[in-house]
Formats: C-alpha cells, structure tokens, sequence
C-alpha cells in the first residue's frame, strides 16, 4: 500500500459528488476559452472594486493516507468568502441539477481546504455563476464553520479511499502479475524482438511525448510485438512495490484502430497475454470501447432520464455496476460491459465511457484520443496520465485526421432549416444565406466567362468576415433559442447549429494548414452550394495530443517515407524510426513490370485488351486465385466485360459499389484453399488492406494503377496548399506520389502473408519502371 495516495479536487468531486439522471440534452455552454475569458471578467471585477482578492489559490490537504491537491477560482480575504466560478448560457435554470450539485461540492472541497491553510473557524462559500451573453453574475453564498466543512471533506475523502485503496492494490497486482509476464509465444518471430525492444525503450524514455515509427511487414507479429513490451513499461524496471512508484512507468495503454480487423487483432493478441497471465489474468483490465451506434439499446429515445430508462439515476445505480465491474475477469469486452449495464439498469455505451477511468488496457477507435472533442485525451490531461498510445495501421491516420478537422456547410442543410425556423432565428439564417448567395453569385459569373466546369469550384486565402460573421449570428440566435426553448435531437435546425459550432471552431483556427472551398452545385440562376473548411495538413491539430502521451507508437507494414508522415502528422523532430527487415525473401514473391501498358487517363480505353490478356495469360501459366486491383469502379466493370469477352473461361468476382459486411464476406468465401479465379477489385478499397488470404487462397496479385489520387480540382488545391506548407515541390509527392504507391503495397502486401507463401504480383504501368517509383517499393522486391 502506498504511503500516499493522490486526488484532484475534480477527479475527487467527481467521484463522490453525481447523482441523478443522465442527461446529454443540449444546453447551450460556453466554449473553453469564453469559460476563461468568463473567469477573468469576473477576477477583474473584484480586483477593481478594490476587494482583497486572490484567484487562482493552490490549496492541498490530506485525510488519512489520501492526499488532495486543486487550485480555486478567488479568495476575497475582507469578506472571509471563498469563490467557485462558473459560466454558463441562457437562464440559470438551465444548470441541471446534478451539476450544481457537483459545483456545490467543489467549493464546500476547497473551503476546507482554505480553512486550514488559513487557520479560520468560519468561511462562506460562494458560488459565481457567470452569463456569458449578458456577463450578468449569480451568486450563492453559504456561510459555513470550519468544523461543517471539514466534515463534509471527511465523509466525500471516506467514499474515495475505499475506492482508491482498492485502485492501489489492483495496480500493484497488476504490475506484480506483469512483472512475471513471459512472452506469450513459444518464440519471437523474425524481426519481432527488435520492434519490441524500440518499443519498450520509447515508453521508458525519461522525456513524455516521445514517439517512435515503426514500419514492419505483414508476419511478423506487430500487434504483440507493440502490446507487449508497453505492458511490460508499466512495470517499474527496479522494484514492483507500489510504495516506491517510478515516475516512467506508464499508467495507461490505449490502443487505437482504424478499422474493425485491427480491432479484432488487438483483444486477440490481448487475449492472449490473458491466458499466459493465468492464474492472474484478472489483475489486467481491458476494455473493448465501441461506438455508440453500435452499443445503444434505445436508439428511438433521447439519453435523458424523462425519456430513456437506462438514462434514470444513471449516477446513482453507477457506483454499484463499476464495483460489481471490477470483480469481473480483466477482458471487458462488450458482451460483459452490456450484461453489467442492464443487471443495473444504466446505459452500457456510457458505462463503458466510465471504465475507461478504471481501465489498464483501452481498445478503440483513433477519434477516442485525436479528434477535437477526444474522451482519452481529455481524460489523459485531467487526470494526469503517463499513457502510451499504440496506433495501429498508421498510415491511415492521416486520412482520419483530416476529416476529423474539415468541416462542410451545405446549402441544402441551410434551406431546411431555414423553412423550420421562425422569428429571430430565421432572420439570422436568412442573413447567412444573404452572404452565401454572393459568393456563389461571383463564382457563378466566374465559371460562365471561363466556359470551364472545374471553375464551379475555387479555394480560398481566407474565410470571408462577412460570411464569419452571419455564422457567429447565427449560432448565437440558435443559442439564445435553445436555452428558452430547447429543441429537439433530430430538429433540422439543431442538426444545423451542430455544423455551425463544428465550422466555427475550425474557422478560429484557421491558417495554412487547410482550405476554405467552395463547390456550386451545377450553374442555374440561383446555384447552391456546398462550403468547405478543409484540413490538408493535421498536424496543427495532433501535435497536442503526442505531446500529452508519455509514448506514442505508430506502426504499419507501409509508414514510408518516414519524413511525409512526420510533417503531416505533427510528430516531433526527434520521433525515432524503425524499419524490420521483411522475414520473406526476394525468391518468394515474383515481381513482374508490364511496360507495355499504360493506366493513365487518356490511355484507359487501350489498356483494357492488353490487361485483360496478361490476366489471362498468367492464370493458364499458373492456376489459382488472384486478385486484380483497378483504379476505379467504373474501370473495374469495364475490365469484367473485356476479361469475359475475351477470355470466358476465367471465373471471375467482383467488388460491387457500397458492398456491405455479408458482400464483402461472400467476395472473400471465394478465396478457398486450392481455388481457381480473379477477383476484381478497386485499390483503396475493402479488399486492399486488412484482408488474409494465406497459402493457397491467393497465389497472385495484379496492380493495373500507380493509385495516385485523381486529378481534380480539390486536390489541385491540397497541392498547392502543400507546396506552401512543405516547401515548393513537395506538393506534388505528399498529395499524389506518396498516397498512390502505399496503396499499392498494402494491395501487394495481400499475397505474402507467411514465411511458407509463394506468389506473384504484376504492376501493369510503365512507371513502375521509374527510379523515383521503385525506391517507394519494398526492398525485399527484386524486379
């Protein structure tokens, strides 16, 4: 047991302090920077008026072995009275009443806490709730005695120690049980001890934010190869007693995920580690984080207590689910989570939310930690984390960052809620939709003189501040509605403000790093339009989220060059780079260059024969499955029909347009052991990442593309924006080279899959003979 055990006020409150109903319904709240801006308005007041007047107090104390730490808003020392600041939106009313209970227990926290730094018998205790829009105050005053406030102190301490206590000793088994953690393999795998021992050294590193790149083929066993030693660094390298924490032990383990196979590969390497934990494989808590569309047992219902009732008393029947929890066995996968959730009568998705507190290992999505908005990461900073974060399939980070932080207005949208909206609300959209009109109205004319249609869309230096300016109105008008008149989820204009908030805050950060666009939708008299605030580069965005982990961990069997992923994705100088060496050999995979043909634009049409016939070719030369990747879906089908004109006698499959899960499955069922046909699909897409067809399940792969993303409009844009960024001359590479050619080895990458494989892979475009090209290749390739 450790001499001391640590709290935050917050983290404190928190615990002992909500009660009541869940209730997500929309109120209206000031964003981060007007709860500063709210907080200082206030200080400032007090400070004019004279008072004796301190803010920002950093108070401690203890009770029995815990120790709490916070720092409180103001102190007036003539009136003896301690403030807690809060802002808000609209009526006061509009606080609900398990946060003013929170608020409440905060302030009555800190007030002992002053008490005895001060040496006072008595104290009030105030409560400023600030109005953001009319910077009117609220204020509540109690007028307590030390020995009141010190037991109240007393009683939320008490129901946090049995909890902490209990916290204390399962991480001191845990890291006891992982302390003797043999690696759960008979074996590591060609190249996988050298990944896990750079992976280990980045999380012991003395420095936090340290991040490590590791690009690592397909084989080798990475998930395992990354899980493992980042258990192993939450284990202190010189004792596993708790009284003697080391401050580079890590507290935490995220492990996030792209896609649902990863997901999956993660609780099976977990569940693995499980097993060679046994008889202990309970000291290790996993959660299995999944969305909420997928979690939720009234979907047709709000999540508020006069609606849901998984929602009611959510707060009151939670402590008894998270204790019961705990005695589970360590994998709380989402079976176990939504048994325990309805056993208690509470939701299970934010049931989940809350035991990612109480987790050692989290498995979820990448926007749980990088998007705006991020649970683990806000959950990291308050909380004080030393967490390592394992990004799985890398590469795809990229893509997922940028939509994350692009923000798309449509017109259409704007008309809907236009039509639903009535008084001051529908002034101030038809405001906005006033100076939508005249951009479109100057691109319109524009297109027209340029007899162009790629001139319907242009990109922007900057936001126009007329525009900015009716959006701001408008969200303040919605604002002001919703705290009078809340509206409903689903309402067309409260779907709207979402879109509104989300552009907005994008537009306060605006800068190089993204576009502002618009796209007419056709050139009629009056067009519509879609407008576009567009992320090219995120790393502006994730730089704050690597620097608050102790250890970030990127990884893929494609993360080169190592330099495009750490400029776009705002990774530090000093980010370390390993590549494993491949544990196939060059004998194994066959790499073939069809020069004669050309995949480009204007030689689509005169490449279709020659492939079909190369295809065709192969398989009478070697029978067996392949898989065929084109650039798009429409020369996808125009390649079915060639291959079936010419040569019949070739079974083929293929991707179809929104193939959903059982399609997707049945394309697979087609790669059986010993099988004979062509599957056709699009590079980019389900089949060209993530798929396993070992052995005999597929023996070839053709590649009829240098994927490059086609050239438009928009990308014509990201370029330029990159050249600016970047350095001339780089946009070209970062926008289409660099994109287009990891494609094309995930896509190759589907043939190869173990040691015993033997394969073939067939690029059917002349620039694969490029230098430039072939240096982007595997090195384990030989052409």
């Amino acid at each position: 047991m450790p001499a001391s055990l640590n709290v935050a006020v917050r983290t404190l409150c928190e615990f002992t302090a909500r009660s009541g109903d869940l209730d997500l319904r929309f109120t209206p709240a000031p964003s981060a920077l007007e709860g500063m801006e709210g907080h200082a308005v206030v200080q400032h007041r007090r400070k004019k008026a004279g008072a004796q007047y301190e803010t920002e107090l950093a108070l401690s104390g203890s009770y029995e072995d815990l120790q709490v730490r916070g720092r409180a808003d103001g102190f007036d020392a003539e009136l003896l009275q301690l403030e807690e600041i809060k802002t808000y939106r609209g009526p006061l009313e509009g606080v609900r009443p398990h946060h003013r209970a929170l608020h409440w227990t905060q302030a009555r926290v800190y007030g002992h806490l002053l008490c005895v730094a001060r040496g006072l018998d008595r104290l009030k205790v105030a409560l400023v709730y600030f109005q953001i829009g009319s910077e009117q105050e609220t204020v509540l005053v109690e007028d307590c005695s030390a020995q009141q406030l010190r037991e109240f102190f007393e009683a939320q301490c008490q129901r946090y120690l049995l909890w902490a206590r209990s916290e204390a000793e399962h991480n001191q088994q845990r890291n006891m049980a992982l302390a003797a953690l043999p690696f759960p393999m008979p074996a590591f795998r060609t190249g996988q001890r050298e990944l896990a021992v750079a992976v280990y050294r980045t999380a012991k590193s003395e420095a936090t934010g340290r991040c490590l790149m590791a690009q690592a083929p397909t084989g080798i066993g990475k998930t395992l190869g990354t899980i493992f030693p980042l258990l192993k660094a939450m284990v202190d390298d010189s004792t596993t007693q708790s009284d003697k924490p080391n401050s580079e032990a890590l507290d935490k383990l995220f492990f996030l995920t792209a896609k649902g196979t990863g997901h999956g590969l993660a609780l099976h390497a977990l569940s693995q580690i499980h097993t060679a934990l046994k008889p202990n494989a309970a000291t290790l808590r996993v959660l299995d984080m999944l969305a909420r569309d997928k979690t939720c047992e009234h979907p047709d219902k709000a999540c508020h207590g006069d609606s849901c009732p998984l929602a009611r008393g959510f707060f009151d029947r939670l402590p008894a689910a998270r204790a019961a929890m705990v005695q589970q066995l360590g994998s709380w996968d989402a079976t176990a989570v939504r048994d325990m959730a309805l056993q208690h009568g509470i939701c299970p998705y934010y049931l989940s939310q809350e035991l990612a507190r109480w987790a050692d290992v989290v498995v979820a999505d990448y926007h749980y930690f990088y998007d705006s908005a991020a649970m683990l990461y806000a959950l990291t900073q308050q909380q004080g984390w030393r967490a390592g974060v394992l990004v799985d399939e890398a590469h795809n980070l990229l893509e997922r960052a940028r939509s994350m932080y692009t923000a798309p207005l449509s017109q259409f949208d704007l008309a809907a809620a236009r039509q639903a909206a009535t008084g001051a609300v529908k002034k101030a959209l038809d405001s906005l939709n006033r100076q939508w009109n005249a951009l479109n109205k100057a691109q319109a004319e524009a297109a027209v003189q340029a007899a162009e249609p790629r001139a319907t869309y242009q990109s922007y230096p900057a936001i126009p501040p007329a525009l900015l300016a009716a959006v701001q109105r408008a969200i303040g008008v919605i604002a002001d509605l919703q705290a009078d008149h809340p509206l409903p989820p689903g309402d067309v204009v409260l779907s709207f403000y979402w879109e509104l908030l989300q552009f907005q805050a994008l537009a306060e950060s605006f800068g190089p790093h993204a576009l502002f666009d618009l796209q007419l939708h056709g050139l009629a008299r009056k067009p519509v339009s879609t407008l576009c605030i567009r992320n090219v580069v995120p790393a502006v965005h994730l730089a704050a989220r690597h620097a608050a982990a102790q250890a970030t961990v990127l990884f893929s069997g494609t993360l080169g060059p190592p330099q495009f992923y750490r400029d776009l994705l705002g990774l530090p100088s000093d980010t370390a780079w390993l590549e494993v060496e491949a544990p196939f050999a060059a004998h194994q995979l066959q790499v073939q260059i069809a020069s004669h043909i050309s995949t480009r634009w204007r030689d689509r049409e005169a490449s279709l024969v020659p492939m079909a016939d190369l295809v065709a070719a192969q398989f009478a030369r070697q029978p067996g499955n392949y898989l065929c990747f084109v650039s798009s879906f429409d020369y996808l089908q125009r390649l079915a029909a060639t291959l079936q004109r010419l040569h019949p006698q070739i079974p083929l499959w293929q991707q179809e347009r929104g193939m959903d899960e059982a399609g997707r499955a049945e394309f697979l069922e087609r790669f059986v052991e010993g099988g004979q046909g062509v599957g056709l699909a699009v590079l980019g897409g389900a089949f060209s990442e993530g798929v396993d067809l070992p052995g005999t399940r597929l023996i070839g792969a053709f590649v009829a593309t240098l994927g490059l993303p086609q050239i438009n409009p928009v990308n014509e844009a990201m370029q330029r924006a990159m050249d600016a960024v970047m350095g001339a001359g780089l946009g070209y590479d970062y926008t289409y080279l660099y994109p287009g050619l990891r494609k094309v080895v995930q896509a190759a990458g589907r043939v190869i899959r173990t040691e015993d494989d033997r394969g073939v892979v067939v690029l059917m475009d002349d620039r694969f003979q490029r230098p430039q090209v072939q240096a982007l290749l595997p090195r384990w390739w030989h052409f």
